[in-house]
């Protein structure tokens, strides 16, 4: 769920008039975010409270005290007097000083390699302009914190001097990240010029508020949204069940992005995997490919239009694909659905009018451009002013009935009839060679398996941006060590953290 700020307000004052009081939300909210905390750094460690004088300050000090509950060393930093602070606000001081006097601790703080996060509730989001005063000084007291010392810094809520409409960065805002959005998404922190001040979304529920007619046209993965679109397999299930996908990818010097697609294929449940490559390149990638994988020479496109493959995914390192004269006419008119990726693109841009015959022709296909590839394909995406205007005008321009997954930091999915999806998972590891290529594997598999090209198009972003998480956060790398393949070979992870519904 995606409101403006004074939809928020809206929604908390109706919830209010019930007889609800404030302090029962700030309680659920304080201690979701720091479950949320505890999800990311299940390893106490030390905390840094910048608490402001409003109600946001209150949901820190919640979360502080439920940290300290779980072995936490946390102290804070006020921005002003207790007596300049809201009732609330102050209530909740009050509570983390008595915890904090009492040396209360139901786990032994634990010692050397501990996380170190401070956590933002300097404003909220009714805060405009540029930050000032004692705010300022603690912001920058904050930044400092998280640059000095690699502190991880997580805002609640909202990053203080952020707008909350229109996601402009006001000089001095925090920089977050992890944003625990608390009950619904505020439609600025999604916006392209937040991106680097809000990190990885975290959407904080409170299913007492209710938003009703409030539903807008975008909406934010989360867990809770994907999670019953998961099938569940019979003990009866086969190979033959779980579809079958093929892949035209790899070229001389390229052949690392052919295995990578194929083995996200395998480990996004698909029954059986070809994979075509160029002859040249055969010898290389039949013993580079996964054992499971079928490494097939591609003698002409007739090898693949009778092979039975339920979903067919091209593009991955393909080059120029010279030795494929036939693949654009194919591409527009195969019935079967298809994943349509990097130099497939590349040819569906080069070649004039051919996203509009494949629009006019209608067939199922996920297109899946990283930035530079949308430019070439949609000389529009230059003057749009921010990357959900880029996916809303392609699908009009071109009454598109195929599904356009744009990827990026905050990779979009957009179809006909359907809500514009925001993904909220990822990690900067996944700022490196052949994650494009996984992802592909992946939707073609899920593809494969019956989810439609929209929801296969939003698990997989969601699936690959959960496992880049996993693999720093509990497997021990690093945005500098992280590698693609460590995205698909821990997809098995992100699907069981879906099932259970983390955040």
């Amino acid at each position: 769920m995606m409101v403006t700020c004074e939809q928020m307000k809206l929604a908390e004052d109706r919830l209010f008039a019930t007889g609800v009081v404030a302090e029962d939300l700030m309680e659920k909210a304080g201690k979701a975010c720091a479950q949320a905390i505890r999800q990311f750094f299940p390893t106490a460690g030390s905390a840094t409270l910048y608490v402001g004088k409003g109600n946001n300050g209150g949901d820190a000090l919640v979360v502080g005290r439920e940290l300290l509950k779980t072995g936490w060393r946390v102290d804070m930093v006020l921005s002003g007097e207790s007596s300049q602070m809201t009732s609330l606000a102050a209530k909740k001081l009050g509570e983390f000083e008595q915890q904090v006097a009492r040396g209360f601790s139901a786990v032994q703080p634990s010692q050397g390699g501990c996380a170190s996060i401070v956590v933002d509730g300097l404003l909220g989001i009714g805060a405009r302009g540029p930050l000032r005063g004692i705010i300022a000084e603690r912001s920058a007291q904050l930044a400092h914190q998280r640059t000095g010392s690699s502190a991880v810094c997580f805002a609640i809520d909202i990053p203080s001097g952020v707008d909350g409409d229109l996601g402009i960065p006001y000089p001095g805002a925090v920089v977050a990240d992890f944003t625990l959005s608390i009950a619904a998404i505020k439609g600025g922190i999604v916006k392209d010029a937040a991106i680097d001040h809000v990190g990885r979304i975290v959407q904080i529920a409170l299913p007492e508020i209710e938003f009703g007619e409030f539903a807008g046209e975008a909406q934010v993965l989360n867990s809770s949204l994907l999670a019953p679109l998961l099938q569940r397999r019979d003990f009866a299930f086969h190979k033959g069940r779980a579809g079958r996908v093929s892949i035209l990818a790899g070229s001389r010097g390229l052949t690392g992005a052919a295995a990578l697609a194929s083995m996200a294929a395998l480990h996004g449940g698909a029954g059986l995997v070809t994979l075509y490559v160029e002859p040249a390149i055969y010898d290389i990638v039949a013993i580079t490919a996964a054992a499971e994988v079928m490494v097939k020479p591609l003698a002409s496109i007739a090898d693949i239009a009778g092979d039975g493959a339920d979903v067919l995914a091209l593009g991955p390192g393909l080059g120029d694909a010279t030795f494929v004269p036939d693949l654009l006419p194919w591409i527009l008119n195969e019935a079967r659905p298809m994943v349509v990726d990097a130099d497939a693109l590349n040819l569906l841009a080069r070649s004039d009018g051919a996203l509009s015959r494949l629009a006019e022709h209608g067939k199922a296909r996920l297109l899946t451009p990283h930035p530079g590839e949308m430019l070439r394909l949609f000389s529009g995406a230059s003057t749009c002013v921010d990357r959900l205007e880029v996916v809303q005008q392609f699908i009009e321009q071109y009454d598109f009935q195929g599904v356009l997954l744009y990827k990026g930091a905050r990779t979009l999915v957009a179809a006909t009839g359907q809500k514009t999806a925001i993904n909220s998972t990822g990690h900067p590891g996944m700022a490196t060679g052949g994650v494009g290529d996984v992802l592909t594997g992946l939707c073609a598999a899920l593809i494969a398996q019956g989810y439609s090209l929209y929801d296969a198009a939003c698990l997989g972003s969601w699936l690959i941006g959960r496992s880049a998480e996993r693999a720093v956060y509990d497997g021990g790398e690093s945005a500098e060590s992280l590698t693609a393949g460590m995205i698909a070979s821990g997809l098995g992870g992100a699907f069981e953290d879906l099932r259970r519904r983390v955040f």
